[in-house]
């Protein structure tokens, strides 16, 4: 078999590797080089699975503070203590009046209890919201782990992990623990650097030597993530931070070397060049490409929980829908963040707007999983053809605008296509009525459509380019409750 064969083969999710993959290892081990490196694919199992689940929590969800639509200033809760040390900030402001000024950072961990936590729970929300992948914060900028790291408290010189102050419990293996009973890919996000650890500050250099080399290693061979989605790595180069190196050892030697998947963030030249597949945050993704990539973004404006944000900030099912649709008609994959509160709880906004995407994913999960994207990925009325801007960090989206309310002159999106094998899934954002016309369609005469959450089987008629399908008046008015509805078109392409 050939490497690429190989490490699609064994995506699956077992982790003890079958004798034919460790001799091909052992024969074609990978060079700690980008050469090397870059050709290995994103593993079957990431570009099949579409949905992902982000998770920030960490000592920063106990003041869960940041400012909401403020200029200048971070609206990301997670960034709690880097906003701190900023002279006059809103967040300095925030803490002087609720805590003190006496109250440093590190007085958070002991309050950072979790005593409300159960990964279970966690585990069967992200199973019914139709997610196949979770990746959580096993530690973020702030260096705090939520796995027992020893290099954690060496650095920093006091307890700095969850299993030592504050939870008192492994949180991160608990929950790769109960997330597997699920059936899910279950992974972690690893911030490679951080803000005030002492060893960074002094001597990055041996901090990459002696503390993120046996850390990384460590967090990889006790949780034995199916994800790594690398962070933080933006003041050093790959070659500074012996990435390279890092990942050949990810490849060849760990526990997850033939399932594991991982992002493109591994120092700063390495965003859409190297590593694995490319990420996007809070954009509207890349607009069409053949490499694996990903949206991720909050539901609100922040990745941790903000106690500032009010429901009027979080995107409603419907938005995060459409935004999740146009993404995987473009190939890419939704990472949706929650923000955990400091106690253990999802929010409940959270978790209602989760078993919302569950609700129409559980029926038509068909059109979304192991997918890929078409030529022309979604289907306009008349008028101007909106663009989207495609940035790295930080754009304008919002696709639901775009499929309800376009501005004047504008198109307005009126399906959503997908394919895999030899159908097309037209995914259409408003309930069916009367006839569907579908332009771009390449299919035999006697092409099959069928609703897909039902399987009722629909007449249609050519006319050129176009293919129309008949809703009769019945079956229209007795359809489910959904934001958007599937129709497949089996034999089409």
């Amino acid at each position: 078999m050939r490497r690429r064969d190989i490490l699609r083969t064994c995506a699956a999710g077992a982790l003890a590797l079958p004798a034919v993959v460790r001799n091909s290892f052992a024969q074609n081990r990978f060079q700690p080089t980008w050469e090397s490196l870059d050709p290995r694919p994103s593993p079957a199992w990431y570009t099949d699975a579409k949905f992902g689940i982000f998770i920030h929590w960490g000592v920063y969800s106990v003041p869960a503070y940041a400012p909401v639509k403020s200029k200048g200033e971070t609206m990301y809760a997670e960034w709690y203590w880097n906003s701190l040390n900023k002279k006059d900030s809103s967040t300095r402001k925030f803490h002087d009046r609720v805590y003190g000024p006496n109250f440093a950072y590190a007085d958070f961990a002991p309050l950072f209890r979790a005593e409300l936590y159960n990964p279970d729970h966690w585990a069967d929300i992200f199973q019914r919201s139709g997610a196949k992948y979770v990746a959580l914060t096993s530690k973020h900028h702030e260096g705090f782990t939520l796995w027992r790291s020893q290099e954690a408290n060496r650095a920093w010189g006091r307890p700095w992990n969850a299993v030592d102050i504050g939870p008192k419990r492994d949180v991160a293996l608990d929950l790769m623990e109960a997330g597997r009973r699920k059936g899910l890919h279950m992974g972690i996000y690893y911030s490679l650097y951080e803000w005030y650890n002492p060893l960074w500050l002094s001597d990055k250099k041996r901090y990459v030597a002696e503390h993120l080399f046996p850390q990384f290693k460590d967090a990889v061979t006790h949780l034995k993530p199916s994800i790594i989605f690398s962070d933080g790595e933006w003041d050093l180069t790959s070659a500074e931070w012996r990435s390279p190196e890092l990942l050949a050892w990810l490849f060849n030697e760990s526990p997850v070397a033939a399932e594991v998947a991982i992002d493109d963030r591994w120092g700063k030249d390495t965003r859409h060049k190297h590593g694995g597949y490319y990420t996007t945050e809070y954009t509207s993704g890349m607009q069409q490409a053949a490499h694996a990539w990903e949206e991720s973004r909050g539901m609100g404006y922040s990745y941790g929980y903000n106690r500032m944000e009010t429901v009027a900030d979080y995107h409603s099912d419907r938005e995060l829908l459409m935004m999740m649709l146009d993404i995987v008609a473009r190939g890419g994959n939704l990472l949706l963040d929650i923000g955990p509160t400091g106690d253990g709880r999802i929010p409940v906004e959270m978790e209602e707007r989760l078993l919302a995407l569950g609700r129409f994913l559980g029926p038509n999960g068909e059109a979304i999983y192991g997918t890929r994207a078409r030529k022309t990925p979604r289907q306009w009325s008349a008028g101007a053809i909106p663009k989207l801007e495609e940035k790295e960090f930080m754009s304008e989206y919002d696709i639901t605008k775009l499929v309800d309310t376009p501005p004047a002159g504008y198109a307005r999106a009126e399906a959503f296509f997908t394919a895999k094998d030899d159908a097309v899934y037209a995914i259409l954002p408003r309930r069916p009525l009367k006839e569907v016309v579908l332009d771009g369609i390449v299919a035999p005469t006697g092409v099959r459509v069928t609703l897909l959450e039902g399987g009722q089987q629909l007449e249609t008629s050519r006319e050129g380019s176009r293919l129309r399908i008949q809703v009769p008046d019945a079956l229209a008015a007795s359809l489910p409750a959904r934001e958007a509805y599937v129709l497949k078109l089996a034999g089409a392409r």
